[in-house]
């Protein structure tokens, strides 16, 4: 008999049915490309040079998270870091294979982003306003109070 999933392990299911499907649509490509990448390439293309601190904002994303990317990014040669003028930030910029690839990119985003509108159609509730209604109520109450309160009734 199998255990029911929790929240946590079903949340982390359902990204691996979304992001590991479309990591290997990119891998057919002959892309080492990730669909983590894709928040900061976004970025980098609507602002341009930015630090990690700027990127995270722009994209909605923790520091933390952003670093932990650039650093494979840097690794696959998707982006350059190099210190900024006063030594203390680094700066991210597309490297001239990334910008090669834009084209392609664009095209896979475009049908990722039809490919979810066709996913929210055969739910019976938009997957995607689920998610973001969730995300609003979270910053709103974190999860974390929420715990406490269950616990303490």
């Amino acid at each position: 008999m199998q255990s029911q999933r929790t929240l946590g392990t079903a949340l982390r299911h359902l990204l691996s049915l979304l992001d590991d499907e479309l990591y290997d649509v990119y891998r057919a490509d002959g892309l080492a490309y990730r669909p983590r990448y894709t928040p900061v390439v976004r970025a980098l293309r609507e602002i341009g040079p930015a630090s990690i601190k700027q990127i995270a904002a722009h994209a909605g994303m923790t520091h933390s998270a952003v670093s932990q990317t650039i650093t494979q990014m840097t690794g696959a040669g998707w982006v350059s870091a190099d210190r900024g003028a006063d030594g203390r930030e680094r700066i991210v910029d597309l490297t001239p294979e990334l910008i090669g690839i834009l084209p392609l990119l664009e095209k896979r985003w475009q049908a990722t982003n039809a490919a979810a509108s066709t996913l929210d159609r055969e739910l019976p509730y938009a997957l995607t306003k689920l998610v973001a209604d969730a995300i609003k109520a979270l910053e709103q109450n974190p999860f974390s109070a929420r715990i406490r309160e269950e616990e303490e009734s």
